[in-house]
């Protein structure tokens, strides 16, 4: 059985805190993505350097978000997280490759749910958690 706590383990607390963080900043760089390649697509041909970049970071920070979405499941905080991140993650590797290979009809469909996916994750993380305790 679960019991409903109010408040999160100091550790959770410290480890949420982390999250946020991270997904905040993986939102405000995936974001960017559409802005680097709208400039390269209006003829600024250097913004194809920063759009690369940026897939570069948006991809660490991805994978800074799985490592800390679990180390917070692990300090009995909210599992979805996790799998919201790792299900982001590999979205995010499929839209990398798709980009590199230059597939924009999946490039470009696939960029739209990621930066959606990305908005709503940020929306709820912030939000006001139900903590659970394990037994």
């Amino acid at each position: 059985m679960s019991e409903i706590l109010t408040s999160p383990s100091r550790k959770a607390n410290g480890t949420l805190v982390v999250n946020r963080v991270l997904v905040s900043a993986h939102a405000v760089a995936i974001i960017g993505q559409p802005v680097f390649a709208g400039g390269y697509l209006g003829g600024d041909y250097d913004m194809l350097w920063l759009h690369r970049w940026g897939a570069d970071a948006v991809s660490y920070l991805a994978y800074a978000q799985i490592i800390a979405a679990l180390v917070l499941w692990l300090t009995r905080g909210p599992r979805w997280l996790f799998w919201i991140s790792l299900l982001l993650a590999a979205g995010e590797t499929a839209q990398y490759l798709a980009g590199m290979a230059g597939a924009l009809d999946l490039h470009i469909p696939l960029g739209v749910a990621l930066v959606t996916g990305a908005i709503l994750t940020t929306i709820a993380v912030w939000r006001p958690q139900t903590w659970r305790t394990r037994r």
